[in-house]
């Protein structure tokens, strides 16, 4: 590998809006602040709601037969 091409690979520290903060190592300089993260995210929190949108599911149970 060639000398001094790469950028420097740090230790950073990340904060989310919900308040939740950890360190992990990055090429960006300074602080990283996101919006959602796995502590807040509806996925990963089991809290996830299915929203029909525009009948979108019951179109979808519709065709495949399904039932609620």
């Amino acid at each position: 590998m060639k000398a001094d091409i790469h950028p420097a690979y740090q230790t950073v520290k990340v904060h989310c809006a919900c308040g939740t903060e950890w360190e992990t190592r990055s090429t960006k300089a300074g602080q990283i602040r996101v919006e959602i993260c796995s502590s807040c995210h509806p996925f990963f929190t089991g809290k996830q709601k299915l929203i029909d949108t525009a009948g979108r599911v019951e179109r979808f149970q519709k065709k495949y037969n399904r039932k609620k």
